[in-house]
């Protein structure tokens, strides 16, 4: 391929990787981020002795490749954890999985649960059935009753929509499927088997994830960063900054999240146009915490599936890394799942978050909280309804068509890890 000017759009971790990846093949590429610094949403934020993320971040791998470059970037700045994560149901907390850890659970559920799970795994044997939606997938897979009390009022928590309007799309791995022995195992006691891709995580020994985006970047030339952009000329094959500078380009990459190109995109198709109106996603309001005191049960996060409580997940960061909170105290992140179709009450949620931390037993009606930092973000995980294959599909074609390569979870939306995120940057420099 002749010399060709590459432009990328996006200082995150999938732009960060792409333009590390293309540099090292000896190709010349320039990076125009939004923010005053990189990373996106791996970013970091320090205020008064603690260190938090701009939302829940770990590092696990399926590939020895990235791994082997996390290992490289970040040099002894690494440890491995073994992951202790929970579900809190019924009052109490039990292991994660749900569905491989019954033990705990009132003994009636338990044994639902139970003889559900041992009907469904007769269904492995029926390869005629189509699935037509997650909502299927989960009973076919789980039964009725882990369904009941777990999955789907979980994930409904979470995706903002009824999994009956899911497809399962974007399962790949990412929810464990454990076998009837070990499920019985789980029902009888305290299994400390680990399922799941990121059964081990990894994270930096010291500060916090932003030292993976920052350490590709001090490797990488011709970042700009307060570069907003707004206008891309497919005919000009340029791309135009809200300070007015204009930049050409003969191939864009772009980290974007999916939606924001339609408007910036002047001269596209009206079909195309109707496509992107198409696109659904969830958002994430994420409050970070500091507090009086650590968690003293070690547990790295937990799943809380009940509507009478307001967030989905809690995180506890002073269990990835002791630097990241000040001696003997608390830090802690909470997510709450909102959407166009579920909105949520801004005004209230940081008082009904704190009231609902209080229920559950992780902050105590006396702890003080030192330290805390809100982080909305807008698109959070894309949602994969029957409308995605066919959408996606569109604009991902037109923008290919017209030299622009999406990149990252954002721009080719899709749900993706961290390492997806930098797996795909290398993917769209193996392009050229």
């Amino acid at each position: 391929m002749a010399k060709k000017r590459i432009v990328i759009l996006g200082a995150g971790i999938a732009g960060l990787s792409a333009a590390w990846h293309l540099q090292r093949k000896g190709l010349d590429c320039v990076i125009f981020e939004k923010e005053s610094e990189v990373g996106g949403l791996c970013r970091s934020k320090k205020i008064k002795g603690y260190t938090f993320d701009y939302c829940g971040h770990s590092l696990h791998f399926r590939t020895r490749y990235a791994f082997d470059l996390i290992k490289y970037l970040l040099d002894d700045n690494l440890s491995e954890h073994t992951r202790s994560a929970w579900v809190y149901s019924f009052n109490r907390f039990t292991r994660y999985p749900f569905q491989a850890n019954l033990y705990g659970l009132p003994h009636s559920i338990a044994q639902d649960c139970l003889l559900d799970f041992i009907k469904a795994s007769k269904n492995s044997r029926s390869k005629d059935i189509k699935l037509k939606s997650f909502s299927d997938w989960i009973e076919h897979t789980f039964g009725e009753s882990i369904a009941k009390y777990f999955m789907i009022p979980y994930n409904h928590k979470f995706w903002t929509l009824s999994p009956r309007e899911l497809t399962c799309e974007w399962l790949d791995g990412f929810v464990p499927v454990p076998s009837l022995k070990e499920v019985v195992e789980g029902t009888v006691k305290d299994s400390k088997r680990q399922f799941g891709y990121n059964a081990r995580f990894w994270y930096p020994k010291r500060a916090a994830i932003s030292q993976v985006p920052l350490a590709f970047a001090r490797e990488v030339r011709n970042i700009f960063t307060d570069c907003q952009i707004s206008e891309i000329n497919l005919e000009k094959k340029e791309i135009r900054m809200s300070s007015g500078n204009r930049e050409r380009f003969d191939y864009l990459v772009s980290t974007i999240p999916l939606p924001e190109i339609s408007p910036i995109i002047k001269e596209s198709p009206q079909e195309i146009k109707l496509f992107f109106k198409k696109l659904k996603w969830n958002s994430v309001f994420n409050l970070n915490l500091g507090i009086d005191k650590k968690d003293t049960a070690k547990r790295h996060w937990v799943y809380f599936p009940g509507n009478d409580l307001c967030f989905f997940r809690v995180g506890f960061y002073h269990n990835f890394s002791s630097s990241i909170a000040p001696p003997d105290k608390g830090s802690l992140y909470v997510e709450v799942s909102y959407s166009k179709d579920k909105l949520l009450d801004k005004n209230s949620i940081i008082s009904r978050i704190k009231g609902d931390l209080e229920k559950v037993g992780l902050i105590g009606a006396y702890d003080g909280i030192h330290a805390q930092h809100i982080n909305d973000i807008k698109y959070a995980y894309p949602i994969y309804d029957q409308n995605y294959r066919q959408a996606k599909g569109a604009i991902i074609d037109y923008l290919f068509c017209n030299n622009i390569l999406p990149c990252g979870r954002y721009g080719s939306w899709r749900y993706m890890s961290m390492e997806d995120s930098i797996l795909d940057g290398k993917r769209t420099a193996e392009f050229f």
